[in-house]
């Protein structure tokens, strides 16, 4: 017997591809939901792991940053404790150095010299007088640069001459002068002297 395909052969072909050609659409696309969930899921516990790392850091920051605080309270006391330790030493070098002043002054005035007003406004020393002439002006001056180390930086501020009536009929001309300098501390001799250098053909310490 011979049988005969009525059915048109390449319409049911057609529709076989067809349908392999959906199937294969629709498993890419549930393949493509599945390492699109996994990728997502992956990137959410990295994420969730970066978070949790970043609380750690920041908690940690923090903390040093607290300990930071602290150590600058700290240095902020050890500060105030040492310029207060340095107020003290300097009151307690500083106790003698109007005797210093006077006996220096005393020492360093050449004849012919009379101070007639005295100043101190902190080291600054401001001295008011009057001499028998400028060349007693220039050779106190030159007195109180170089012979004594307790002063410092003299200066001449103002000199003018003047009339001085001793008595009525003995009037004789004077210079009077203004001048300051600085005074020195007891602290800054102690540092000058430990920084100079030995004086030349002195013998090394410990030399016989």
């Amino acid at each position: 017997m011979i049988l005969i395909n009525l059915l048109p052969h390449r319409e049911a072909a057609r529709r076989r591809r067809k349908q392999l050609f959906q199937t294969t659409m629709a498993l890419s696309f549930m393949a493509g939901l599945v390492i699109a969930g996994l990728i997502y899921s992956l990137l959410q516990n990295l994420i969730a792991a970066q978070q949790e790392k970043n609380g750690v850091l920041k908690a940690e920051i923090q903390v040093l940053e607290k300990q930071i605080r602290e150590i600058a309270g700290l240095e902020g006391e050890i500060t105030a404790l040492r310029a207060r330790q340095k107020a003290v030493e300097d009151l307690q070098s500083d106790r003698n150095l109007p005797v210093h002043l006077l006996h220096e002054l005393v020492a360093q005035l050449p004849d012919g010299v009379y101070v007639t007003s005295l100043k101190q406004e902190d080291q600054m020393i401001s001295m008011q007088g009057m001499a028998q002439s400028n060349e007693r002006v220039s050779e106190m001056l030159r007195n109180l640069a170089e012979n004594t180390p307790w002063f410092s930086k003299p200066e001449l501020t103002e000199i003018v001459a003047t009339t001085l009536a001793l008595t009525p009929r003995d009037q004789r001309r004077v210079a009077s002068f203004n001048l300051r300098f600085r005074l020195m501390r007891t602290s800054e001799l102690q540092q000058a002297a430990a920084g100079a250098p030995a004086p030349a053909g002195a013998p090394a310490a410990g030399g016989r």
